[in-house]
């Protein structure tokens, strides 16, 4: 539901016919397969929560008793929040695309930027271990978006910010 012009999964938003389809059950063989040698599974994308069949995956990984931990924009709260008190998520780790003000030039779409803060407000509040973090591409972050988003995301226990690395399929 993005469009950051930075994104290594592009392929994912933009053509996902183009992407190969790996089935539930293959994904479900290997994590089997793999029980005690793997710490955990981490569900990312584009946007996870976008996906109606998520909270079946989420209940089948964690069946298996796996630790899940979920990549998010913080574009559906709700979703969040539903995933959090069913038990399917250990951990969250929610981008911060750059300050409030400045989320359409660097998402490439006006997101709700409302549901987003509502997503750190929650976030903010404890229900689930998390981290926020911020890709910093040079030419499109300005250092006014850092300023913006130290008080937006005050108090949380972990921020990165990660220096963009270019690649082929962006």
């Amino acid at each position: 539901n993005f469009r950051c012009p930075f994104c290594h999964n592009a392929g994912l938003v933009l053509a996902p016919e183009s992407e190969p389809l790996i089935e539930t059950e293959e994904v479900l063989k290997v994590l089997r397969k793999r029980k005690g040698i793997l710490d955990g599974v981490c569900v990312t994308g584009g946007e996870p929560t976008l996906d109606p069949g998520l909270t079946g995956l989420l209940a089948q990984i964690k069946e298996l008793g796996y630790p899940v931990k979920l990549d998010t924009n913080g574009s559906r709260p709700q979703v969040i929040r539903h995933l959090t008190e069913q038990g399917l998520l250990d951990y969250i780790a929610m981008d911060i695309k750059a300050g409030p003000e400045r989320y359409p030039a660097v998402c490439g779409v006006s997101p709700d930027i409302d549901a987003v803060r509502e997503s750190v407000q929650w976030l903010l509040s404890g229900a689930v271990p998390f981290e926020f973090r911020t890709t910093a591409v040079k030419g499109l972050h300005t250092s006014e978006d850092f300023r913006q988003i130290g008080p937006w995301i005050a108090g949380c226990p972990d921020y990165y910010i990660q220096n963009y690395v270019p690649s082929e399929r962006v």
